[in-house]
C-alpha cells in the first residue's frame, strides 16, 4: 500500500495518509487549522463517538438506516467511543466555530471503520458515508455541545468527586493528627486568639466536602442534552422521534440521567447549560432512566 490514498469531497481531491480511517474534511482541517499542535480531548472524542453509536441503533430503529449500515456504524463508533482508534482523532482543538471540524473527524473516522468492517477498503464514502449515514439526523451544533456535556458528567463522576472524597477524607484525618497542636489563628493578617491546627484542618475538610456537594448539584446543568435539534434546535431533517430515542439511549449506555434540553435553540447557539425539559407543571422531568446512582464510572457501549 502507498502511502497516500486519494479520498474526494464537495471541494475536490485531497491526499489522505493511506492507513488513516478519516477523509477529506479531516484532512482539510489539519490543514488549515494547524493552530496549536493540541488535539481536541479524548474524553470529548469518545463522547462523540458514544453519540454517534446510540444514534446509529436509535435509526436503525426508526427506518432511517439499513440495519446492515447501522450495525457497521454501531461497531465502529463503539471502537472508538472505547478508544482503539484514537490515533485518528488529529483535528486541533482550535478550529471552526461549533466544532464541525472534530464532528467531521468522528463521521469519517467511524464510516471509514465501517466501510472496512462491511469488507470494503479503508476510508471512503461507500456503502457507508459520512454525513449520509453516520451523520444522520444530527449537526455539530448540537453534537459537539452534547459531547461536552457528557464527557465533563462522566470526568466529574469518574475522577473530580473522587478525588475531593480522597482529599477530603486525608484533611480529617490529618485534623484528627493535629487535635492537640495550639497555635493562634489570625484575622486581617493580625495575630488574634488561639485556635488548634486541626480545627484548621477539620474547616479545610468541610470546605472540600460543600465544594464537592456544590459540584454534585450542578450536574444537572450538564444531563440536559440538546440531540435532535440538528442545525439551530428546530430538528430540521431528523426524525421527530430521534431527539428523545438517542437522549435515552446514551443515558442507559453512559449511566447517567440525561434528559432532553427543553429546548434545544439556546444550546445550539450557546454552550450554556440549560435545564432540562419540564413537565405540564413546570417540575423538572424525571430521569430517562432508572439506575440509583447519577452517573456510573464506566459506560455500557453496545
Amino acid at each position: 500500500m502507498g502511502k497516500y490514498r486519494v479520498e474526494r469531497d464537495s471541494m475536490g481531491e485531497v491526499r489522505v495518509p493511506a492507513d488513516a480511517y478519516y477523509g477529506a474534511q479531516t484532512r482539510r482541517a489539519v490543514e488549515n487549522f494547524p493552530v496549536s499542535g493540541e488535539r481536541m480531548p479524548l474524553s470529548v472524542v469518545h463522547a462523540v463517538a458514544l453519540v454517534k453509536q446510540q444514534a446509529a441503533h436509535v435509526n436503525a430503529a426508526l427506518g432511517q438506516l439499513p440495519p446492515g449500515l447501522a450495525a457497521a456504524i454501531a461497531q465502529a463508533a463503539g471502537e472508538a467511543a472505547g478508544g482503539s482508534l484514537d490515533e485518528h482523532f488529529v483535528v486541533d482543538v482550535f478550529q471552526t466555530g461549533s466544532g464541525t471540524s472534530t464532528n467531521m473527524n468522528v463521521n469519517e473516522v467511524v464510516a471509514g471503520r465501517a466501510n472496512e468492517i462491511l469488507g470494503r477498503p479503508r476510508g471512503g464514502t461507500a456503502p457507508v458515508h459520512p454525513n449520509d449515514h453516520v451523520n444522520r439526523g444530527q449537526s455539530s451544533n448540537e453534537v459537539i455541545p452534547s459531547a461536552i456535556r457528557i464527557a465533563a458528567r462522566r470526568e466529574v463522576a469518574r475522577r473530580l468527586l473522587p478525588a475531593l472524597a480522597g482529599l477530603e477524607q486525608l484533611l480529617r484525618a490529618k485534623a484528627a493528627d493535629f487535635a492537640d497542636v495550639l497555635k493562634i489563628g489570625r484575622t486581617h493578617l493580625m495575630d488574634a486568639v488561639p485556635v488548634t491546627l486541626g480545627q484548621e484542618f477539620h474547616a479545610y475538610a468541610t470546605q472540600v466536602g460543600e465544594a464537592a456537594g456544590r459540584i454534585q448539584a450542578s450536574c444537572t446543568d450538564l444531563e440536559a442534552l440538546p440531540l435532535g435539534g440538528t442545525a439551530v434546535g428546530t430538528g430540521l431533517n431528523a426524525h421527530p422521534e430521534f431527539g428523545a430515542r438517542t437522549v435515552a439511549a446514551v443515558a442507559d449506555a453512559t449511566g447517567c440521567c440525561a434528559t432532553a434540553c427543553a429546548s434545544s435553540c439556546g444550546p445550539t447557539s450557546s454552550c450554556t447549560p440549560r435545564r432540562p425539559s419540564s413537565t405540564a407543571s413546570g417540575a423538572p422531568s424525571a430521569p430517562s432512566t432508572s439506575t440509583s446512582a447519577r452517573c456510573s464510572t464506566t459506560s455500557r457501549s453496545t
